[in-house]
C-alpha cells in the first residue's frame, strides 16, 4: 500500500500553503514511492536514519540509566570491557561481514546464485568458528592467568568472552541483511531490541536483589544478545530461502579469503583507531574518569550515526556501480553520499555542542567535566564526515589493501598521540588525539580514493566532468 503526501495535502491544506509545500511534497513522494535506484537508495537511507535516531535515543537513555544505577566506578568498568569486546569481535570476524556484502551485490548483478549461496553459508560458518575459538582461548587465558588484569576487571572480562560469539554472528547476519536491502531486519534487533532487552533484564535482576555492578550489567547484556541474535538468525534464514534462486552452493574459499584478509585489516585497524582512546583512558586513568570520557563519547552518537546510516546504505550501491563500470554514475553517487554525510553531521554537531553540558548533567553532576571533550570530538567527527563513507568506497571497489594501509598508519598516529597527550592533559588529551587522527584519516582516504579510483570523495564537488569507466 502506497501513501502519497502531495494529493493528501492538496485535499486538506489551503491552496496558499499547499502551493508553498508542493515542491517539497513531490520530492518526498519521489523518495517514498519512487522506483528508481536513487529513490530506493534514499528510501533505505531514511529507514536506516530513522532506526539510528531511535537507536541513538535508546542508547542515550540506557547509558544514563546505567550510569545512574551502577555509579561512576562500575559504569567505567562496564564500558571498558564493552569496548574491548567490540574490538575483539570485529577482529574475530576476519573481514567476512563486509566481504559478504560485496560478493552478494556482485553475484546478484551477474546472476551467479550458486556462488551467492556459497558465500553466505561460508561467511556464517567461518565467522562462527573463528569467534568461538577466540572466545574460548580468551576465556582460558583470563581464567588461568588472573594477574593479567586488575581484580575489578577480571569477572566482567570473562563474561565478555562468553558474549563474543553472539556479537560476531550478529555482525555477519546484519551485513547479509544489508546486502539484500533489509534495513529493518539488519538494524532493529541490534540497535533497538537488544538495548531495551538489556535494560529490562538488568531492571529485573536489580529488583530481584542482584548487585548493581558491572558484572550484573554484562550478564544482562549477554542474555539480551543471545536472545536477539538467535531470533535474527532464524528469521534471516527463513527470508533467504524465499528470495535466493534455488541453486547448488558453490565455494571459492581461497578467493573469498584473499579479499576478506585486507578487509579484516581495514576493519581491525578502523575499530582500533576509533576505540583505542577508550582503552588508553581505561588503562591510564581511573574508572571514574573512564566513565566521564565514555559518556562524552556516547552523547555524540547522535552526530556519528549519520555517517553510519549513509555508510550502511551506500556500501552495496558502491559494489554494484563498481561492477557495472559506469564511472560517471559512480562519481555522482559518491558525491551524493558525501553530501548526505557531511551536512547533517555538521548540523547535529553544532546542536550537541551547544546542549552538551546539560546532556552530561543527566548522567550525574560529575559528568559535566567532560563538556570540553564533546567539542573536541565533535570537530573530529565533522572532519571525518567531509569525505563520507570513503573507506566503504575503497573496500567495495577493490581498494581494500590501500585502505588497510591508511588505517594502519592512522592507528599508529592515534597510539602515539594518546601516549603523548593523556599523561599531560588527561581525558582531554585522548579527545585531542582522536580528533587529530580523524583528520589524518580523512586526508588519507581522500588522496587514495582520488589516485587509485579517480574518485573525488569530498564535500566540495569537483568542477571538471568525469568520463570513462571504473578502473
Amino acid at each position: 500500500m502506497r501513501i502519497e503526501l502531495e494529493p493528501i495535502a492538496e485535499r486538506f491544506l489551503p491552496s496558499k500553503y499547499f502551493g508553498l509545500l508542493k515542491p517539497i511534497l513531490l520530492r518526498a513522494d519521489e523518495i517514498l514511492t519512487g522506483q528508481t535506484d536513487n529513490a530506493r537508495t534514499q528510501r533505505i537511507a531514511l529507514i536506516v536514519f530513522a532506526i539510528r535516531i531511535a537507536s541513538a535515543f535508546i542508547t542515550f537513555v540506557s547509558q544514563i540509566i546505567l550510569a545512574r544505577w551502577l555509579g561512576e566506578f562500575n559504569y567505567g568498568v562496564f564500558v571498558a570491557v564493552w569496548v574491548a569486546v567490540l574490538i575483539v569481535t570485529t577482529i574475530s570476524c576476519i573481514g567476512f561481514p563486509s566481504a559478504v556484502v560485496r560478493y552478494i551485490a556482485e553475484y546478484q548483478e551477474k546472476e551467479e546464485f550458486g556462488l551467492m549461496r556459497g558465500v553466505i553459508r561460508a561467511s556464517i560458518g567461518i565467522v562462527a568458528v573463528s569467534a568461538t575459538t577466540i572466545s574460548a582461548f580468551g576465556f582460558f587465558v583470563l581464567y588461568n592467568y588472573p594477574q593479567l588484569l586488575a581484580e575489578h576487571f577480571m569477572i566482567p572480562a570473562l563474561i565478555g568472552a562468553i558474549y563474543l560469539p553472539m556479537l560476531a554472528l550478529e555482525n555477519v547476519m546484519g551485513n547479509i541483511a544489508r546486502a539484500f536491502n533489509w534495513p529493518m531486519t539488519a538494524y532493529l534487533p541490534v540497535f533497538v531490541f537488544r538495548p531495551i532487552g538489556m535494560l529490562i533484564v538488568l531492571g529485573i535482576a536489580l529488583i530481584a536483589g542482584f548487585a548493581a555492578d558491572a558484572e550484573t550489567a554484562l550478564w544482562s547484556t549477554l542474555i539480551a544478545a543471545y536472545t536477539t541474535t538467535i531470533s535474527k538468525l532464524i528469521y534471516i534464514i527463513y527470508r533467504l530461502r524465499k528470495v535466493i534462486v534455488p541453486a547448488k552452493p558453490e565455494y571459492k574459499i581461497k578467493t573469498w579469503f584473499l579479499v576478506a584478509a585486507p578487509i579484516f585489516l581495514v576493519e581491525g585497524f578502523y575499530v582500533l583507531h576509533t576505540s583505542i582512546d577508550v582503552l588508553f583512558v581505561s588503562y591510564l586513568v581511573n574508572p571514574e574518569e573512564t566513565a566521564i570520557y565514555f559518556a562524552s563519547v556516547k552523547i555524540l552518537a547522535l552526530v556519528h550515526f549519520v555517517y553510519f546510516a549513509v555508510r550502511s546504505t551506500a556500501a552495496p550501491k558502491y559494489a554494484a556501480l563498481n561492477t557495472a563500470g559506469d564511472m560517471v554514475k559512480f562519481q555522482q553517487f559518491v558525491q551524493t553520499s558525501v553530501s548526505w554525510t557531511f551536512w547533517p553531521t555538521l548540523f547535529l554537531a553544532l546542536i550537541v555542542c551547544v546542549l552538551g553540558k546539560f546532556i552530561l548533567m543527566l548522567f550525574g553532576d560529575a559528568f559535566t567535566a567532560g563538556y570540553s571533550i564533546v567539542w573536541i570530538l565533535a570537530l573530529g567527527i565533522v572532519l571525518r564526515s567531509a569525505v563520507g563513507p570513503a573507506e566503504s568506497l575503497l573496500v567495495m571497489a577493490g581498494g581494500q589493501i590501500a585502505c588497510a594501509s591508511i588505517y594502519a598508519v592512522t592507528f599508529s598516529v592515534n597510539i602515539a598521540l594518546n601516549l603523548a597527550l593523556i599523561p599531560i592533559y588527561g581525558i582531554e588529551g585522548a579527545a585531542i588525539a582522536t580528533a587529530c587522527a580523524f583528520g589524518f584519516e580523512s586526508l588519507g582516504l581522500y588522496v587514495v580514493a582520488n589516485r587509485l579510483l579517480g574518485i573525488h570523495a569530498f564535500v566540495i564537488p569537483r568542477r571538471e566532468p568525469v568520463t570513462g569507466e571504473v578502473m
